[in-house]
């Protein structure tokens, strides 16, 4: 861990990026790119107002049931949380289950915004690791494209691998693609709105 990333704390940026691309929920919803998610909208359900599941749909899974500004931790079909709650989950989780494995990964200094972009991206992905791809760690615990370059120096390079993130479920999301071109942005120091409104007209 670098001492100068050890003292760092997530910042405006990174929860302007969170906050704009995680809306906020108070009725827990299926994973986007669930097979319940995309079965219900195929049935003309809306899947962000799903108090039960549809008998007919019991058997496909919504996994990772989400509420919240895209909290996954301890979900239950059904479930209803306060805006309060929400906003304790988020500040919780991001700095119990995100921002540690960032400063343990980072291994060079980083800039606020570069932090900032770092961290919402962990949030969005997972650290990685343990099976499953994220942007620090590949499923097998390699690091990552975007790890060995950051932890190399080639900054420009770590920011060029963030647009690469856009999958979910084996496709690409228009969201993500939004998303990662606003957050390769705020790597490179853009101020976070115009980031993210540069990021809409890219992808419209």
């Amino acid at each position: 861990m670098d001492s100068a990333v050890e003292i760092m704390r997530a910042g405006p940026a990174c929860h302007a990026l969170n906050h704009h691309y995680e809306a906020c929920k108070l009725l827990a919803y299926p994973d986007p790119a669930s097979p319940l998610f995309a079965a219900l909208r195929r049935a003309g359900f809306d899947p962000y107002n799903m108090p039960a599941i549809p008998t007919p749909f019991a058997k496909l899974s919504g996994a990772p049931w989400t509420i919240g500004w895209g909290d996954t931790l301890d979900v239950r079909v059904g479930q209803v949380i306060t805006q309060a709650e929400a906003d304790v989950r988020y500040a919780r989780r991001l700095a119990r289950d995100f921002e540690p494995p960032a400063r343990e990964a980072v291994h060079v200094p980083v800039s606020q915004c570069q932090w900032d972009a770092i961290v919402s991206t962990v949030y969005n992905t997972g650290p990685g690791g343990r099976g499953r791809d994220g942007i620090l760690y590949l499923a097998d615990g390699r690091p990552s494209t975007f790890l060995r370059k950051l932890n190399a120096g080639d900054y420009s390079g770590a920011a060029d691998e963030l647009p690469k993130w856009v999958r979910a479920g084996g496709q690409v999301l228009k969201g993500l693609q939004r998303r990662r071109h606003a957050t390769r942005l705020v790597f490179l120091g853009w101020p976070v709105r115009k980031a993210i409104e540069a990021g809409e007209a890219a992808f419209p």
